[in-house]
């Protein structure tokens, strides 16, 4: 499996990214959170997730090893497949989803798009014990303010809003990216909905 890559974004769409790693380039799916975090002509690193298929090889991408866990994870229940196990990665962070599963909570599972009842209490079911190691993965990320107001900026500007723009974005999210444990990808999405309502 192809675990994680690093190389240059030569495009960007929102939804999947091009990365030009030793002149090969990948075409890599992604939440809208990790590629807003994304500038084209910078090199970064996913981590990544292959999916074979008997008509295709896809590649998913994620900006923290714990979004591509979380990925793995929701996959193994059955009736989950990437497109909506992606869906869940992009809708909700790894420690809301380890809380939502442990506490049973169906109801929070079920504001996922394309996430029924069913699904969420087979989730709840059958990952409940399976969650320990992504609780374990979330508590020991550690992102330093001032880096993630780094990412945060330049993922705005990567989508074309001005510095003034993506500051006053940034200044609306302060509160949550105080918030233990945070994501770039939480922080990036609250940033658009900010942006959004402005």
């Amino acid at each position: 499996m192809i675990s994680q890559l690093t190389g240059e974004i030569v495009d960007n769409s929102g939804t999947f990214v091009v990365m030009n790693v030793s002149g090969v380039g990948f075409h890599i799916l992604c939440t809208p959170g990790t590629s807003a975090g994304l500038q084209v002509g910078a090199t970064t690193r996913l981590f990544t997730a292959l999916v074979v298929r008997e008509d295709a090889l896809t590649l998913y991408g994620f900006s923290q090893e714990v979004e591509r866990q979380s990925f793995l994870l929701v996959q193994s229940v059955s009736g989950i497949g990437p497109k909506l196990a992606l869906s869940i990665v992009a809708h909700m962070s790894a420690g809301d989803l380890t809380t939502a599963i442990r506490a049973e909570n169906a109801v929070s599972l079920t504001k996922i798009p394309g996430l029924g009842t069913k699904t969420a209490s087979r989730m709840i079911l059958e990952l409940k014990d399976k969650t320990l190691d992504l609780g374990l993965a979330v508590s020991s990320l550690s992102s330093s303010p001032h880096h993630l107001h780094e990412q945060v900026i330049d993922g705005l500007q990567g989508l074309g809003y001005s510095s003034k723009d993506a500051e006053n974005a940034w200044e609306s999210i302060t509160e949550l990216a105080a918030t233990p444990e945070v994501t770039v990808s939480v922080l990036m999405r609250a940033a658009l909905q900010s942006l959004a309502r402005s």
